[in-house]
């Protein structure tokens, strides 16, 4: 239990990982607070916190109304969510979350009443449902409590299954994960609750599936849907930093001959930055480099190295990287060694200078790869003229 509501709650930290921002959000904020007060319900509903609840008030089983109003809050979260996500105008859409406060309200209440006026003196911290089945009031409470909670999981799972025929991508992805997770709430949770309280209702023992069957069902379908509320917002982001790292190495054969010619001033502390920033100032540091290496261009090299490129029977575009390569290298060669510049340096621009992103330096930097090794200056040693 405490392990679902865990991992349950973490996904609401992900959501929030800009609270400026994501309170903003309605739609944001009312999952937040969905997968939050989920995350209550596993917590108020395992053996232990029922035991020191109970203890700490002095009324045994007080842990249950609690732990019910809790799933009926939660049930409430879930119906504002999903009118959040339906849309529509803002009066219609603060009308009809009003509307179902107002509905879950008098249900917690309720349930509050019918513990009152129940005999539940017999502490029952895993079984109190088929326990207390044939209880008066007590099993109005249990009742109750189990509609609420079926009512808004089944109109959860009914616009799910009319969403995602109308969108793509990762957004059907996650809603077919919140609708497996609430299915199995309905399956795993809420039925094999119903058939156990019935049975009692008709004098059988059908307790196992209450106590055993029934929570770790209900903490997998709330796994299932907060994976569900998480991938269409986490998982575009973890793309974006996996191709910022996977670009900003690629470009180290790159760095690594002209990091000597940049005068890019360093980040205050490079081990906190996103992969994004990172490759962004390696990518600044580069061209502000070859801005440093333009003198030493040499065009003679280059067409040497096009010509040759072109024998061996490359494509137009890769023979014009091979080429640019080649001269670069010449050109860091010949500034590390504190030469000269030509005294009538090329006007060519490098094909990773006239394009936007990191594409361009990304191709220059495989191809000078597997250009011929050229000993590199130690960083900070050497600078070229502008430096």
């Amino acid at each position: 239990m405490y392990l679902a509501a865990g991992l349950f709650g973490l996904s609401a930290v992900v959501l929030l990982r800009r609270p400026r921002t994501a309170v903003r959000d309605p739609l944001t904020l009312s999952t937040c607070v969905a997968i939050v007060l989920g995350s209550l319900v596993f917590v108020c509903s395992a053996p232990l916190t029922l035991a020191t609840v109970n203890d700490l008030t002095g009324i045994p089983n007080f842990g249950a109304p609690l732990t019910y109003g809790m799933l009926c809050a939660y049930s409430c979260s879930l119906l504002i969510l999903v009118i959040h996500w339906r849309g529509g105008p803002r009066e219609r859409v603060r009308r009809m979350v009003l509307r179902s406060i107002a509905a879950y309200v008098p249900l917690v209440a309720a349930i509050v009443v019918l513990f009152a006026l129940g005999d539940a003196h017999t502490e029952r911290l895993t079984d109190l449902d088929t326990y207390y089945a044939n209880t008066p009031y007590l099993r109005e409470m249990i009742l109750l409590y189990l509609v609420g909670h079926s009512a808004a999981t089944l109109t959860m799972c009914a616009l799910c299954v009319k969403w995602s025929q109308e969108v793509t991508g990762l957004l059907r992805a996650g809603l077919r994960l919140i609708l497996a997770g609430s299915l199995l709430d309905v399956v795993g949770f809420q039925l094999t609750k119903y058939t156990a309280v019935v049975a009692r209702w008709s004098g059988h023992d059908l307790d196992v599936l209450s106590t055993k069957v029934a929570p770790p069902l209900a903490s997998l379908g709330a796994l299932l849907c907060s994976a569900g509320y998480v991938l269409p917002r986490l998982l575009p982001l973890l793309v974006a930093h996996a191709r910022s790292l996977r670009d900003y190495r690629r470009l180290g054969p790159l760095w690594s001959r002209v990091r000597f010619g940049s005068n890019a001033p360093r980040p205050p502390s490079s081990l906190w930055q996103s992969p994004r920033a990172r490759l962004h100032w390696r990518e600044v540091s580069i061209h502000d480099a070859l801005l440093g290496l333009a003198p030493y261009f040499d065009d003679g090299v280059r067409e040497r190295a096009l010509t040759a490129a072109r024998r061996a029977g490359r494509g137009a575009h890769e023979a014009r990287i091979a080429a640019e390569a080649a001269m670069l290298a010449d050109a860091a060669r010949r500034a590390a060694a504190r030469e000269e510049p030509l005294q009538a340096p090329s006007g060519y621009r490098l094909h990773a200078t006239e394009v936007s992103g990191t594409g361009g330096l990304v191709e220059l930097a495989l191809a000078l790869a597997h250009a011929p090794a050229e000993t590199a200056a130690p960083e900070s040693t050497v600078r070229t003229p502008h430096g």
